[in-house]
């Protein structure tokens, strides 16, 4: 189980933003990392640059989209070479 939220450090207990469905009296290992606040300043640009690059996808996801999105016949095989 993977959960990604946001916690407020009181200085002495960490506070999640939202409830979290954890069993009490269990271990859970934590990654700590400070949240930059985004400036409500930038532009469309600016909010493509910070996600860009974020999504895990195949490598063939531009060439085979109706493929991943809509579940059609892939245009090309696994083994041939991609052709522009």
């Amino acid at each position: 189980m993977n959960k990604r939220v946001t916690v407020v450090f009181d200085g002495g207990v960490l506070r999640s933003d939202v409830p979290l469905d954890l069993a009490p009296n269990t271990r859970y290992v934590i990654t700590i990392q400070e949240l930059k606040e985004k400036s409500s300043s930038g532009d469309a640009w600016d909010v493509l640059e910070a996600i860009a690059g974020t999504v895990d996808a195949p490598q063939d996801w531009s060439s085979e989209h109706d493929y991943y999105l809509y579940g059609t016949p892939k245009k090309t095989s696994e083994n041939s070479s991609i052709r522009f």
